[in-house]
Parts: C-alpha cells; sequence; structure tokens
C-alpha cells in the first residue's frame, strides 16, 4: 500500500513534468498572460505577461494519478469532486481577467456562493457518514470534539472554503504556493497513513507530486504561474481531506503558513481602516512586506517553505494522540 502512495506522487509529478512544456507554449499563444497589479512591489512588474492558468496543469495531473491508483474511495471522489469544483471557479475566474480583460473577474458574491455550495457538499457528506459524523479530532489531546449538525456545517465547509482562499492569498511569489502546499500534501499523506486512509493518501501524495512537478516550471523566473485555477483547486484539496478525516482543527497548524498569511490580510485591513489610512505592514499578505523590506523573492519562497515545513511538523507531532479514534 506505502507502494501506491509513492506512485501516485511519482506519476503525477511525471505527468506535469512532461505536460508542462506544451502547455506553456499553448498558454503564450493565446497570450493568456499574467496582468501584474501596478501596486505592487515594482520587480513584479517584469513578470506581466508570463503565462496563467498553470493550475490546468497541476489540477490534472493529480486528478489522473488519483483515479488511477486510488480511484475506488468515495472520500477520494468527494475530495477530487472539491479540487476539481474549485479549479473550475477559479478558471473562469482567470478567464474572465486575462481574456474578458475584467481586472477583477468574477464578482466576489458569486464566487463564494459557488465556493460555499461545493463546501456544503463535502461538509454534508461527511456529517451523513457515520464514520465520520459532526465530530472534530482535537489536535494533542486524543480527545474528540461533538459538534452540533448546523455548527459543524459551518466549521467543515469554513475549513473547504478558507483553505481555498488561504491558498489563494500565499500565490503571490514564484513557487511560493506550490512548494507550501506540497509539504501540508505530504504532511495529509502521512496522517492518512497514520489513519489506515491509504487511497486518501495516494491523493494527497497525488497533490504533493502535482505541486513539484509544477514548480519545476514555476521557480523563480516562473515560466508559468498557477493563477486561480491552481490556487483554489490545492486548498480545497486540502480542506476536503480535513473534512473527511475530521482533522479540521490539524489543518489549522499543518497549514499554518496559510493561515499566517490570510491573517496578515485581515490584520492591514483592520488596522488601515481603524487607523484611517495607516498601514500595519508595508503590503499584505505578508510575503509582500517582506519583500519590500529589500528580502529578494528566492529568499522569502525558501524562508516560507522552512516555515510550512516547520508548522507541518507540528500539526503532525500533535497527530498520534488522535490515532485511537
Amino acid at each position: 500500500m506505502f507502494s501506491t502512495v509513492l506512485y501516485a506522487a511519482l506519476l503525477a509529478f511525471l505527468i506535469a513534468l512532461v505536460a508542462g512544456p506544451p502547455l506553456i507554449r499553448f498558454l503564450r499563444r493565446l497570450k493568456f498572460g499574467q496582468t501584474v497589479r501596478t501596486d505592487g512591489p515594482k520587480t513584479h512588474l517584469k513578470k506581466s505577461g508570463t503565462p496563467t492558468m498553470g493550475g490546468i496543469l497541476i489540477v490534472p495531473a493529480a486528478a489522473i494519478s488519483t483515479l488511477i491508483l486510488a480511484g475506488a474511495d468515495l472520500k477520494v471522489h468527494y475530495c477530487l469532486l472539491a479540487t476539481i469544483g474549485f479549479s473550475l471557479i477559479g478558471l473562469i475566474d482567470d478567464f474572465i481577467i486575462v481574456v474578458a480583460r475584467r481586472p477583477l473577474g468574477l464578482k466576489a458574491r458569486h464566487k463564494l456562493l459557488g465556493e460555499i455550495i461545493l463546501g456544503l457538499v463535502i461538509s454534508l457528506f461527511a456529517l451523513t457518514t457515520p464514520e465520520l459524523g459532526p465530530v472534530l479530532a482535537v489536535p494533542f489531546s486524543g480527545q474528540l470534539l461533538v459538534l452540533p449538525p448546523w455548527l459543524f456545517m459551518i466549521v467543515a465547509t469554513g475549513a473547504v472554503v478558507g483553505s481555498a482562499n488561504a491558498v489563494n492569498f500565499t500565490d503571490g511569489l514564484d513557487g511560493l504556493a506550490a512548494g507550501t502546499t506540497a509539504i501540508a500534501s505530504v504532511a495529509y499523506a502521512l496522517l492518512c497513513i497514520g489513519l489506515g486512509e491509504w487511497n486518501l493518501a495516494a491523493f494527497a501524495a497525488a497533490v504533493a507530486g502535482a505541486c513539484l512537478g509544477f514548480t519545476w516550471f514555476n521557480a523563480h523566473p516562473a515560466q508559468v504561474i498557477m493563477g486561480d485555477t491552481g490556487s483554489l483547486g490545492l486548498g480545497a484539496a486540502l480542506g476536503a481531506m480535513a473534512v473527511v478525516t475530521r482533522t479540521e482543527l490539524f489543518l489549522v497548524i499543518i497549514g499554518g503558513i496559510f493561515v499566517v498569511e490570510t491573517l496578515s490580510v485581515m490584520l492591514q485591513v483592520s488596522y488601515f481602516r481603524l487607523t484611517k489610512g495607516r498601514r500595519l505592514f508595508r503590503m499584505a499578505p505578508l510575503h509582500h512586506h517582506f519583500e519590500l523590506k529589500g528580502w529578494p523573492e528566492t529568499k522569502v519562497v525558501f524562508r516560507f517553505w522552512l516555515i510550512a515545513f516547520v508548522f507541518a511538523v507540528i500539526g503532525l507531532a500533535g497527530f498520534p494522540a488522535a490515532l485511537g479514534y
């Protein structure tokens, strides 16, 4: 079974590696280039025109590998549903920005509505599955927290939607979102192995492998950018895995780097409004703050990878006590 998990990661990596060059050429021919914010770091202006929508490389690579090696599991099917569904929302958003030349893409309320509907579907599946139910495993305690069904639906849906948007916030530097998601996915593969959920472990490994294959082309200077097509799908994959393993609280730790990035945005906006125009960080999300302090992009990315690894280790350290459930 462990070999299946490794094969899933390797197959997804190879699919992304082989499909990458022709896909990048295709996106260039279509002129699907990234539009860079003029109010962002000036070093990013040179990235304007870099092919985007690279998520159409990551998500299919992970999905194909999973279906070949672990496609007979209902929990895996729901994780794939979340991943592909959120990725399609991101694809529509990217398409509107790049092709229709509408900088804001999908209206926020339309995007959020689609995300919530998909999150509710995953949450309802968990709620109505006898072996899952409205239960959360509590890190480091070995205890299970039983929630009222209505509260569980809010927490579980929030885990999927929040994770998707948190990874989206993190996607701002070459290799950052793909690398940190790969680290979190490896942690979830190990967590699922501990639970005996080998098919879910293969799915997590496939996500990690696809991210690493994509990073081959997304490393600085990036040849392709994942866009919302990739970041929303990857975040939803992590959130869905958390819901179907009752580890939503573990995701907060394992995906701690995404939580930090999201909090930096929330704090920046709140502080700006409370102080009538003052800023807590030079720019949010947090990775841009360090860029504007003078850190090279590669240094920011590598150090954030290290922090993501530490969060993943801490999350897994709180897991053995929960093996009994």
